[in-house]
């Protein structure tokens, strides 16, 4: 019998280091949906979409599979080509015990460090060992964490504590300068979870990644609302610049969600004609399609032909009225 992957309702999912993929992969689980239906309906491939449910097994989001049907391990689709994606050493990790550490790490920094003048901690920052280098890392000085990061032990432990607490836009603009730890996934996710994360460093960092992840974090439960501001504002510009073949990747594979946050935008030829290539199933992509001022009039006749549409008088009447449609 095939898997149908059911979340595990005595787990809160937004105490586990989810990055916006398995976020939304998470929030389609129902319990009913097999894989070959999840893969159909988030667009990936159903080796990805396994790989992607055992690491959502791993860290209890997901109840264990039956044993007739195991989940094969299989790494992540890195999002771009040669950059590595190395798991942080946090991701396997319970989030209690995370949280707990740096709550003594915090402790230690306000009782025994905090009140030392900000020149005399810079210095002690800069040759800190365990568990001071830590504590360190929860210091609301740039000068300071500049001074972590210059720190021989530093590591990406150190830089996950960096990206989650710290609050200036100079600390987290050195931290983003650093390419080995905002490679870090870890590191990532909890930049994207940073309130006062800033626009300059989140464009820096997400500007060359697909269409469909900078959407991902446009919509992600994790991400406060500055961020998804952002992250909304980037995928608007990145829309303009990038092929067809990613514009009619995001839109098919969100069922049109995204276009939600196009507004105003366009489709050019390529993706148009991409679209129109495609045979339409689903009854949402099809009612956001109608519903976006913007979509093509090959593409509105396209829709017009398919039997799902011949089959439905609210979508026939829907796509009549669209602005592109022909007599």
């Amino acid at each position: 019998m095939t898997w149908r992957p059911i979340p595990r309702v005595d787990v809160d999912s937004r105490a586990l280091p989810l990055d916006p993929r398995q976020g939304y992969l998470l929030s389609r689980l129902d319990g009913t949906l097999d894989l070959p239906t999840l893969a159909a309906l988030t667009g990936l491939e159903e080796g990805e979409l396994a790989g992607m449910l055992h690491e959502l097994v791993a860290l209890g989001a997901v109840a264990v599979e039956e044993p007739s049907a195991p989940v094969a391990p299989h790494p992540a689709i890195e999002p771009n080509p040669g950059e590595s994606e190395p798991r942080g050493e946090e991701a396997d990790e319970d989030a209690p015990l995370v949280a707990a550490r740096a709550a003594t790490h915090r402790q230690l920094f306000e009782h025994q460090l905090h009140a030392r003048p900000v020149d005399e901690r810079v210095a002690l920052a800069h040759a800190a060992v365990e568990p001071e280098l830590s504590a360190f890392c929860f210091d609301p000085t740039a000068e300071v964490i500049r001074a972590v990061l210059e720190n021989p032990r530093v590591g990406p432990v150190h830089a996950r504590l960096l990206a989650a607490h710290h609050r200036t836009s100079a600390g987290l603009e050195a931290l983003g300068g650093r390419a080995a730890f905002t490679n870090d996934p870890g590191v990532r996710r909890a930049l994207l979870q940073n309130p006062l994360l800033p626009a300059s460093l989140y464009r820096r960092l997400w500007s060359s990644r697909r269409l469909l992840e900078q959407y991902l974090v446009a919509t992600s439960r994790d991400a406060p609302e500055q961020v998804r501001a952002m992250a909304r504002d980037l995928l608007r510009a990145s829309f303009t610049q990038r092929t067809g073949e990613e514009k009619a990747e995001l839109i098919f594979t969100t069922e049109g969600r995204c276009l939600a946050s196009l507004v105003g935008l366009t489709l050019d030829g390529h993706a148009t004609a991409l679209l129109c290539r495609r045979t339409y199933v689903s009854t949402l992509l099809i009612q956001n399609l109608g519903r976006w001022s913007a979509t093509p009039p090959q593409l509105i006749a396209h829709l017009r032909r398919q039997d799902t549409v011949k089959r439905n008088a609210p979508l026939r009447q829907l796509l009549e009225r669209h602005p592109n449609a022909s007599g």
